[in-house]
């Protein structure tokens, strides 16, 4: 009876050596292609070789983008000395952001190029493009032929929109013209215009910067004077001008900007010259700039002139490097003269320098304001009176209020610029006379604060 466990153990472990176990090999990795191993070398192709992980969603996509950028830095570029490229990297016009675009439009671009093969694993994923080279440069040869077709059509059209006086249309032609051809800024090749041989990039650039350096502004007057005669305001009459083969071509619908300083921030105005290049505006509410005589800016709106259809990226460089005139014009902002005329007392007594008029002299002196002591010789006139009483007392403190009225006028027409006053400003102190001191304080506060600012402002 003690036998049979272990005949039965013996049994059971006959029949496991009989179980086969099965082992799962490794994955075997496809062998890697020739052009994957080792980069080809090709003197009749330009190669492009792109890899991406197939981690990303777009490994694909990202891999054939890879390969044109690989194949498109394969196409050389060597910049010729005196190509518009050449000149306005010496003068640091364009930046990074330029550079990388130009190679952007450089890979999208491209044509021609054929799909040689793909492969992957199961982490990476591989793009193999080529392109003829003698395929790349016929391509290359018909675009550019198209383009400086484009650029020669449009150069003319710029100097015959320049002679009808529409240099904003002659700009705009001139620099698409530009762009057409920005694929060989770096090239300087020479092209018939107008039966004669000139190096087109160049030309095209020569005559934008001719464009902007040659417009004229005059300004009548020649000096903005604003005083209170003239209310503060003052109408400037602007004449845009191109002086070619002689004679001064009006500018007509050219964007001009004028910029002065104003009492509410800078004054910026957007206007556009007439039929006859001229345009006109109104200069008022000029502010003093501390230790700096107020201007008026004339300037070719350089925004309005280069059309938003342009690329930013493209024209920025281009834009940057050339001449934008202004025309500066001195303001003489002559402030107006004022008599003050002040009754102001403390609890029936005369005040002197501590009241209210002493505040506006300091206010307006430190804007500018110039004051008279004969009444005949204002501009303006300013009636102050002010005046305390006593309120009451309590727990040993004692009250004042104080009432202030005013009136601004013009001297001349005797029309009112500001009125008002305040009434009932309360004083505490330890008597009447100093409470009725602390009111005319607090009174002062709000001379500084609002009343003297809306009284200025009535004067511009």
């Amino acid at each position: 009876m003690r036998s049979l466990p272990v005949f039965a153990l013996l049994a059971l472990l006959a029949c496991k050596d009989r179980e086969q176990v099965v082992v799962t090999p490794p994955p075997v990795e496809p062998q890697r292609p020739a052009w994957v191993v080792s980069r080809p070398v090709s003197s009749l192709d330009y190669i492009g070789i792109g890899l991406a992980s197939k981690s990303r969603a777009d490994h694909q996509e990202t891999a054939k983008k890879n390969a044109l950028n690989d194949l498109a830095s394969e196409i050389s570029v060597i910049v010729e000395g005196n190509s518009l490229l050449y000149t306005l990297d010496r003068r640091s016009s364009f930046d990074e952001s330029f550079s990388s675009t130009i190679r952007t439009r450089t890979t999208e671009q491209l044509e021609g190029f054929e799909l040689v093969d793909t492969w992957e694993n199961a982490n990476e994923y591989w793009v193999y493009y080529r392109l003829s080279k003698a395929r790349h440069a016929q391509i290359k040869a018909e675009r550019k032929a198209r383009a400086i077709g484009i650029a020669t059509d449009l150069l003319t059209r710029s100097r015959a929109s320049l002679q009808g006086g529409d240099l904003k249309g002659a700009f705009d032609q001139g620099l698409r013209g530009l762009i057409a051809m920005k694929e060989h800024w770096g090239e300087n090749d020479l092209v018939d215009v107008g039966g004669k041989q000139v190096p087109l990039v160049n030309e095209l650039y020569s005559d934008l910067q001719k464009l902007t350096a040659g417009v004229q502004f005059a300004v009548l007057p020649e000096r903005c004077v604003l005083d209170h005669g003239n209310g503060y305001k003052r109408e400037l009459l602007i004449t845009a001008t191109y002086a070619a083969n002689g004679r001064a071509l009006d500018l007509v619908q050219l964007p001009v900007s004028i910029v002065y300083p104003g009492i509410s921030g800078k004054v910026t105005e957007l206007k556009t010259t007439d039929t006859e290049g001229r345009l006109r505006t109104t200069v008022q509410r000029v502010a003093r700039e501390p230790g700096k005589a107020p201007e008026v800016v004339v300037r070719l709106n350089m925004d309005e002139l280069v059309s938003k259809e342009q690329d930013p990226v493209l024209t920025k460089g281009v834009v940057a490097s050339l001449t934008v005139p202004e025309k500066h014009i001195p303001i003489d902002l002559v402030m107006p003269k004022v008599f003050i005329s002040a009754t102001e007392t403390n609890l029936g007594q005369p005040i002197g320098d501590a009241g209210l008029a002493q505040v506006v002299r300091e206010e307006f002196t430190a804007r500018g304001l110039r004051f008279v002591d004969r009444e005949r010789d204002a501009d303006l006139l300013l009636d102050l009176s002010s005046s305390t009483r006593q309120g009451g007392e309590s727990n040993g403190f004692f009250t004042a209020h104080l009432d202030m009225s005013l009136t601004f006028r013009d001297r001349r027409t005797r029309e009112v610029l500001h009125e008002g006053g305040r009434q009932g400003v309360k004083g505490v102190q330890l008597n009447y006379e100093k409470a009725g001191l602390d009111a005319y304080k607090k009174a002062a506060q709000d001379l500084r604060k609002d009343i003297v600012p809306a009284m200025i402002d009535g004067i511009f």
